[in-house]
């Protein structure tokens, strides 16, 4: 006769605990066994993401064998390709093409940009036409002069720009950055970087607005690499986690996360007070208007002083090169008629095509994002009235009548109303 597994009574109970121990052991290894696979999944994704969008050796490789080759120069070059005294940290890059590192450059913080590939004007989600070959830094040809240089480059600022008056004032601006080591001259290798860098809008702004308060400083150049000048807090408002946490925090709750992390009241209303002036600086300045479309906390920093600095403002146009693309553009609906993730026209149903006038000017899109910022922990003796001024703000439309007389107001009263509540205190 067999013998049971289990003989006796007063074996049972010492059998059972050991089958369930068995059972636990066995659970315990498959979700052991899972997490490891899971967790290894999501580590060689993020892998093969940051390999992907971070490509600052093959940026780099690129423009010295430009360098080296005598294609380009600039005011970078040397540092980067002979005595290395430039060099990329951090990777900041959220498109592949879009190379964007924190560097170092002879001891000074700085942000250096860098495009793998030139885009054909503007990024709709879909091509306005076929992506073309083109030859990076095929102009200026040798031979070109430099009267006919600056014809090139006025005539580049009268489609981008429309036709400024003071633009000839501009193109002298421009020589004399592209003069990168400053002999008074501009070489046919400064002269294919710069012409190259002049495709960029954020450079373009750039030197347009170098003597403004809240653009960064341009540091140097080579070929369509850059180096701008650092800024502390990255972001508007949030806290820096690591990336396998994100991974985990949805959305909604990060958003609300986001809020409690945030500089003391005076210190944000400094910071929005910024950003208000940033929209003066782009509305109607000396060489037309700009469209900031993507106006989001990410785009946004601030100094050790609490004084707003643009961190990316790729997504910034001129208003006149924006209306000239869009307006022939196919579309079924509005949401074919949008660039970046604030600029939006209206789809004429009777043609098909979006029209030109954006519908909502810069300074609506800065009070919906200051909205939350500012009125979560305001004063309660202003909350009221601040509160009304943003809904107005929020509420402005290109196509109301008299739309610049209510945005100077409107923009000029909430300044107005911030200062006098922090004009007394150490932020300020």
């Amino acid at each position: 006769m067999a013998r049971s597994l289990c003989p006796g009574a007063w074996l049972r109970k010492p059998c059972y605990l050991q089958a369930r121990f068995s059972y636990v052991r066995m659970k315990y290894l498959f979700f052991s066994w899972l997490a490891v696979f899971v967790g290894s999944w999501i580590i060689y994704v993020q892998y093969s993401t940051y390999t992907e969008l971070c490509r600052g050796k093959d940026c780099k490789k690129i423009i010295c064998d430009k360098y080296k080759t005598g294609v380009i120069d600039g005011s970078a070059c040397n540092s980067l390709c002979v005595t290395e005294t430039l060099y990329f940290g951090k990777c900041l890059s959220t498109k592949p093409n879009n190379q964007m590192y924190l560097g170092i450059w002879d001891n000074l913080p700085g942000v250096v940009k860098c495009q793998m590939e030139q885009a054909l004007h503007l990024d709709f989600g879909t091509e306005l036409e076929p992506r073309k070959e083109i030859v990076l830094f095929d102009k200026p040809t040798r031979g070109t002069t430099v009267q006919k240089f600056k014809e090139m480059v006025y005539g580049l600022f009268k489609a981008k720009l429309g036709d400024q008056g003071n633009l000839s004032e501009l193109v002298n601006l421009i020589l004399t950055v592209a003069d990168g080591d400053k002999d008074g001259q501009v070489s046919l290798g400064e002269a294919k970087s710069a012409w190259a860098l002049l495709q960029l809008n954020e450079f373009l702004l750039m030197v347009i607005l170098q003597d403004k308060e809240h653009t960064p400083k341009l540091m140097g150049f080579c070929g369509d690499l850059y180096v701008m000048e650092s800024v502390e807090y990255t972001s508007l408002y949030g806290i820096s986690l690591p990336w396998v946490i994100e991974l985990f925090i949805p959305s909604g709750f990060r958003r609300s996360m986001d809020q409690l992390f945030t500089p003391s009241w005076p210190r944000k209303a400094k910071i929005a007070i910024g950003l208000l002036e940033f929209v003066e600086d782009v509305f109607h300045g000396p060489y037309g208007n700009f469209l900031m479309c993507d106006t989001s906390a990410k785009n946004l920093g601030y100094n050790d002083k609490y004084d707003l600095k643009m961190v990316d403002m790729r997504k910034i146009v001129p208003e006149t090169n924006l209306k000239e693309l869009i307006k022939d553009r196919h579309c079924e609906s509005d949401l074919d008629c949008v660039y970046g993730t604030d600029c939006r026209t209206s789809c004429d149903q009777s043609t098909m095509k979006c029209t030109s006038e954006v519908i909502q000017p810069n300074l609506a899109k800065a009070c919906q994002l200051l909205k939350d910022y500012l009125l979560r922990g305001a004063p309660s003796e202003i909350r009221e009235e601040l509160e009304k001024q943003l809904y107005s703000c929020i509420a402005l439309k290109v196509t109301a009548n008299q739309m610049e007389m209510e945005h100077s107001l409107i923009l000029n009263n909430l300044k107005t109303l911030l200062w006098k509540k922090i004009s007394y205190t150490n932020d300020s």
